[in-house]
């Protein structure tokens, strides 16, 4: 996994048809995908339930790029090891998930996979300025976490910019999580960012018996992103 600010499109698999997670993975990845991001949800931390480490090895072989772990779990810490083991290349935590987020990005970075925090919409982007050294990825929430299909909270444009002028010359992606389509990605990536996730922005229409939709969608966000 090399370090570029390219833009790079992470499906969700929150979006994706649960029975057939493995096919999905492979078709929005031959679809052009550069990512496949997995949204980990516990009913704690944020008010749903999805999936944890033994679905995310299930699916690995059937991903040739990134995987992309996103933790909306609290604790963090007991699952690291875990996640790491399943395969995830990159596994962001929330600043807002416990009271030791240093040591919890240490951890991530201990086990073996790039290390991501994340911030929820009411979290100012100050708060992981003295982790910026730590991690390989910040993911901002332009939603609040939970549930797919939610729209995009613009007021968090201005905490992408004032992350991007915080990271400066550091390798460290800026990721966007929730409401991401043709017509928000623009406002993103002006703003600096380079990991765009979108769910039903991009399954929608398509299915692994129909994948071509998902081609569709995902150069539909691509080419809304050269700003």
């Amino acid at each position: 996994m090399t370090f570029s600010r390219s833009i790079k499109i992470a499906p969700s698999i929150l979006s994706a048809d649960f029975a057939n997670f493995g096919l999905e993975c492979e078709a929005i990845e031959a679809q052009g995908a550069d990512w496949v991001h997995v949204d980990v949800m516990d009913g704690h931390f944020v008010p749903n339930i999805t999936f944890g480490p033994a679905t995310c090895a299930a699916i690995r072989p059937h991903i040739k790029g990134v995987m992309d772990v996103h933790l909306m779990i609290a604790p963090v810490d007991p699952y690291i090891e875990a996640f790491a083991q399943a395969g995830a290349d990159v596994i962001t935590a929330h600043v807002e998930a416990g009271p030791h987020i240093h040591r919890t990005l240490q951890a991530i970075r201990g086990a073996g996979a790039k290390a991501g925090v994340a911030l929820n919409p009411g979290t100012p982007a100050e708060h992981i300025e003295y982790l910026l050294d730590m991690v390989d990825l910040v993911c901002v929430m332009t939603v609040n976490p939970g549930f797919g299909g939610q729209k995009f909270i613009h007021s968090q444009v201005e905490k992408v910019r004032k992350l991007r002028a915080m990271i400066g010359d550091r390798e460290i992606h800026i990721e966007i999580d929730g409401g991401v389509t043709p017509e928000t990605a623009p406002l993103v990536v002006a703003a600096g960012a380079d990991v765009l996730v979108a769910g039903s922005a991009v399954f929608k229409g398509g299915s692994v018996g129909n994948p071509s939709p998902y081609g569709e969608n995902i150069r539909a966000i691509r080419a809304a992103s050269k700003v």
